[in-house]
């Protein structure tokens, strides 16, 4: 049973998100310290997986082929930097499509957990987006992290009016990360 899991959002946390979806590797561009912060992770002894909606693949604006081939030069990267993602779940569908994977459903976790054998209740989530703090929530994750990168500011704001704080809140990946390694 895994009991040190990261799950972490992709766009915005780990890299620049953009409002028109990343949809090659020369549109990827990580966010200042998220590879240290993945490094981290991996020497500390955490598992770290993605949990990312890209609904750009269901809206014909990026294949299947070239989104495995962001994340294969994403995890490269991470690699080649001293960390390691171990795997990486992601949503193709649109908002509209219902599906049971798109955040802030918790199809992904879900999955994740059976995969991996995952002890939920021990588990972090980190992300930018209202989305990944619910999603962290409905899966049952013990502890949800926001980062004021990407989208936080703004989701900061909505999930005060929702009264559905997460559990803490950071100015960036490598912080939350700090914050992370200091209660193990």
């Amino acid at each position: 049973m895994l009991k040190k899991v990261v799950f972490l959002d992709r766009d915005g946390v780990i890299n620049q998100d953009s409002p028109d979806y990343i949809k090659s590797w020369a549109e990827f561009k990580f966010l200042p310290g998220s590879i240290a912060a993945l490094k981290k992770l991996t020497v500390g002894g955490f598992t770290a997986i993605i949990i990312t909606n890209q609904s750009a693949i269901n809206r014909r604006m990026i294949s299947k082929a070239t989104l495995d081939d962001i994340h294969v030069r994403m995890k490269d990267a991470v690699v080649a930097g001293g960390g390691l993602i171990k795997d990486i779940f992601f949503c193709p569908h649109r908002p509209d499509e219902g599906c049971l994977c798109r955040k802030p459903k918790p199809g992904m976790i879900l999955a994740a957990q059976k995969k991996h054998r995952i002890e939920l209740d021990s588990a972090y989530m980190i992300g930018d987006s209202a989305k990944d703090i619910e999603c962290a929530h409905r899966a049952g994750c013990g502890h949800s992290i926001l980062v004021k990168t990407g989208n936080g500011t703004r989701a900061e704001r909505t999930l005060a009016e929702k009264k559905n704080y997460p559990g803490h809140v950071a100015a960036d990946l490598l912080a939350a990360v700090n914050w992370i390694t200091a209660r193990s």
